[in-house]
């Protein structure tokens, strides 16, 4: 796309959420937790649901290719960048989200009296909701300390709520889709839309949303009562098990690949001989064979180099095929 056309769509990106959150050439790798990638040619902050749908007619009109950015947790832009719009939803995006009873656009996400008439509770039970771009550490830490048990074992994932229903994130036998109720997105058209936990389509780390390109506004959770002195053991548990299995000190994206099915990643790749495989600054993890780290200044390039290797001689002596879990823009 030639440049002037890229100064019109910014231009008009511009007029939609103000010259303070909008950025030409954005370094991704200051927002992406692998600390690794290339640049983004227009990097969008939306403020609220209008800028979002607004941002995304005007990118589609034009027929230019945009990602939805969470936490940067499991993303990893090409050193060449990203030759399109990067789409982020803003902190403060829950303030003005999803309640104009007088909009007929909005009437669908006004559903909360309804849906949850349908869903029976206990009285040790608890119905909320979280909005997209929270952060999945900080809702469920939240929800542990308020005496709900659930989510302890996602007390680790670095990711928005946004992502983990995308990806139905999950750790320690725990998924998104054992404690969701339902979720409000936006597709790729603009629409609002609801969907049960059964319509998310739920599966290791898939959903619709990941598979249809849609953006989560908002997820509704149940959780029940526990005892908190055994909530905050689970926690200190988890936590400690991070600690001392996971490369927590260097960059990455966590888990690196997705888990075959009957095999385990980390221990195909420590048997195929990589704990500790390197090219230029990226790294098969000592301490965890199934994450690859940024270990020192590593590229893109040379992430992209390592997780390749491993997946062909996984393959070689295994004849297993890995995933990366990791989307590469």
């Amino acid at each position: 796309m030639c440049k002037n056309l890229y100064g019109e769509i910014y231009a008009k990106l511009e007029d939609i959420v103000g010259s303070s959150h909008i950025k030409k050439d954005e370094p991704m790798s200051i927002h992406t937790t692998f600390k690794a990638g290339g640049n983004a040619s227009i990097y969008v902050e939306t403020i609220n649901i209008t800028q979002l749908k607004e941002t995304i007619n005007i990118v589609s009109r034009y027929n230019l290719p945009y990602f939805v950015l969470g936490n940067g947790s499991n993303v990893l832009v090409r050193d060449e960048g990203y030759r399109g719009v990067i789409i982020k939803l803003a902190d403060s995006f829950s303030d003005t989200l999803l309640y104009d009873e007088n909009n007929a656009d909005y009437k669908e996400t006004v559903y909360e009296e309804t849906a949850y008439k349908e869903t029976a509770l206990s009285e040790e039970e608890l119905i909320f909701s979280a909005y997209g771009q929270e952060k999945l550490i900080s809702v469920a830490r939240e929800m542990s300390k308020r005496g709900y048990t659930g989510m302890e074992p996602l007390a680790g994932i670095p990711g928005t709520i946004g992502g983990a229903v995308a990806m139905n994130a999950g750790a320690y036998g725990t998924e998104i889709k054992d404690i969701i109720v339902s979720a409000v997105v936006m597709d790729a058209k603009g629409n609002i839309i609801t969907f049960s936990r059964n319509e998310l389509d739920l599966s290791y780390r898939s959903s619709i949303v990941q598979r249809e390109g849609m953006i989560v506004l908002k997820a509704v959770f149940k959780l029940k009562r526990g005892e908190q002195p055994e909530i905050d053991e689970r926690l200190g548990k988890y936590q400690t098990s991070r600690l001392n299995k996971q490369p927590l000190e260097y960059p990455s994206a966590g888990s690196t690949f997705k888990r075959p099915e009957g095999f385990f990643a980390g221990k195909l790749i420590e048997d195929a001989g990589l704990r500790g495989y390197t090219v230029g600054g990226a790294q098969v993890s000592e301490k965890h064979c199934g994450f690859v780290i940024n270990k020192n200044n590593a590229t893109a390039s040379d992430i992209l180099q390592v997780i390749n290797d491993v997946r062909d001689k996984v393959y070689e002596q295994f004849n297993v095929m890995l995933e990366p879990e990791v989307k590469i823009l």
